[in-house]
């Protein structure tokens, strides 16, 4: 099991990620995202801006304040979908990626990662 720090340091490399793809190019997508780990009972929440994710904060997991994006998953799940060798299609359609965003928002974020 991953710890807290390493989920943390994860989703900054995920905004490096995000910013690589050229998540901005076209239209900027601008969305509040939140990720609940659920092996650590913790969740952290950012905004989706200008083909980054920025100001990631942990947040209380038990806080159900939607986001337009909300990813759930466990902190191994985590890293190993930011390091590639869980790529996001495989995690999601297995089940070990929860994404509850809209159709168009799923769309985007499948081409960034």
């Amino acid at each position: 099991m991953a710890t807290q720090q390493e989920c943390e340091q994860a989703l900054q490399e995920l905004s490096a990620i995000i910013a690589r793809s050229g998540g901005s190019e076209n239209r900027p997508l601008r969305r509040s995202v939140s990720c609940r780990i659920t092996d650590l009972d913790v969740a952290f929440a950012g905004e989706l801006r200008q083909g980054r994710l920025e100001d990631i904060v942990q947040t209380d997991p038990t806080n159900r304040a939607k986001a337009d994006i909300q990813l759930t998953t466990t902190s191994d799940d985590l890293i190993r979908l930011v390091d590639g060798s869980l790529g996001f299609a495989a995690a999601w359609s297995s089940g070990r990626l929860r994404v509850d965003a809209s159709f168009m928002d799923l769309l985007k974020l499948q081409k960034m990662l």
